[in-house]
C-alpha cells in the first residue's frame, strides 16, 4: 500500500510548497480536489495543469486523482428530477475525467453528498436510476483515459443518499461497468452498523480506493478509531494500492495532520 494525502488541508498554500512538504513527511501521492484550483476545471489554465505535472515529476509525487467532484460550479446535481441540470452534470463529470487524466490521476472517488441528496418526493430508487443515467457517459470517456470512477458511501449525518457500502456495491453490479469501482472511507464506515473490517471483506472485489481518517474529523491516529484490524483486513485482502489521508478538521494545523497521520500509519505499514 501506498499513503497518499488531499491537498485541500493546504488550501491557501504555494503548490510547490505543498509538493515540496509532503515529500519531506514521506507520502507518495496527492489526491486533489479540483475546487481549490478554481470554480470549474474548465477555468483551470493550462500552464497550472502543467505545473502540477512538472512538480509531480520533480518531487517523485505521484497524481493519484480527484475528489470532491461537484463542489463547484454550484448547482450541479446526479439525483435531480431536472433532466437538463441532470444532464449538464453529465457533462462536467466528463470534464473532470479529462482533467484527472491530464493531470496524471487514475482515479475519480464520487462522493458529493449534497449533489447526489434524495430530493422532497423522490424515491431511494428513482435517485439510483438518475444517478446511473448520469454516471454512463463519464464511464466511457474515463474507459478510454484508463480512469476509475469510484463511488463512496458516505454517513447518513451527510446525505440520504447511498450509505453503506452494500448500497454502492448494488449500483456497481447493476452497472456493470468496468470503470465503476467502490471507495471505501473509514470515517464514513464507522457510522455503519457492520464492522470496518467485515465491510472491507464485502467489498473486496471492487475496491479501487481508500481514505484514512477518524470519525472525529481528523487523520489517522488522532481519535478512537483503532486502524490496527482495519491495516490487517487490508492486508488480507491483498489491497496494494493508495490510501489517502482526508480530514475535515483543519483546526490543528496542516503541518500536525500531514505529519502525525503518516507516522501513525507507517507503524502499522513496515
Amino acid at each position: 500500500m501506498k499513503i497518499g494525502i488531499c491537498n485541500e488541508i493546504f488550501n491557501g498554500w504555494e503548490i510547490e510548497k505543498v509538493f515540496s512538504f509532503i515529500k519531506e513527511c514521506g507520502y507518495e501521492g496527492m489526491e486533489i480536489a479540483p475546487f481549490t484550483l478554481g470554480n470549474s476545471v474548465s477555468e483551470i489554465p493550462e500552464s497550472k495543469i502543467e505545473e502540477i505535472k512538472k512538480l509531480s515529476k520533480n518531487y517523485g509525487i505521484e497524481i493519484i486523482g480527484t475528489h470532491w467532484l461537484l463542489v463547484k460550479p454550484e448547482g450541479l446535481s446526479v439525483s435531480t428530477r431536472d433532466k437538463n441540470l441532470r444532464e449538464k452534470t453529465s457533462d462536467y463529470l466528463c470534464e473532470l475525467v479529462n482533467f484527472t487524466a491530464e493531470i496524471g490521476g487514475k482515479v475519480m472517488v464520487f462522493g458529493s453528498p449534497k449533489q447526489r441528496n434524495i430530493g422532497e418526493g423522490q424515491t431511494y430508487e428513482e435517485v439510483k436510476k438518475n444517478l446511473i443515467e448520469t454516471l454512463l457517459k463519464p464511464l466511457e470517456v474515463a474507459k478510454g483515459k484508463g480512469i476509475y470512477i469510484c463511488l463512496e458511501p458516505l454517513a447518513r449525518t451527510e446525505t440520504n443518499f447511498m450509505n453503506t457500502a452494500k448500497q454502492a456495491i448494488e449500483i456497481i453490479e447493476e452497472v456493470n461497468h468496468p470503470n465503476l469501482k467502490l471507495h471505501l472511507d473509514v470515517k464514513a464506515m464507522s457510522d455503519e452498523e457492520k464492522e470496518i473490517p467485515e465491510i472491507i471483506e464485502e467489498g473486496k472485489e471492487y475496491l479501487e480506493h481508500f481514505h484514512v481518517n477518524d470519525k472525529n474529523l481528523l487523520g489517522p491516529g488522532f481519535g478512537d478509531i483503532d486502524f490496527v484490524p482495519i491495516i490487517k483486513k487490508l492486508k488480507e485482502i491483498g489491497y496494494d494500492k493508495w490510501i489517502s489521508v482526508e480530514v475535515f478538521d483543519f483546526s490543528p494545523g496542516a503541518e500536525t495532520i500531514a505529519k502525525k497521520s503518516i507516522e501513525y500509519l507507517k507503524k502499522f505499514l513496515t
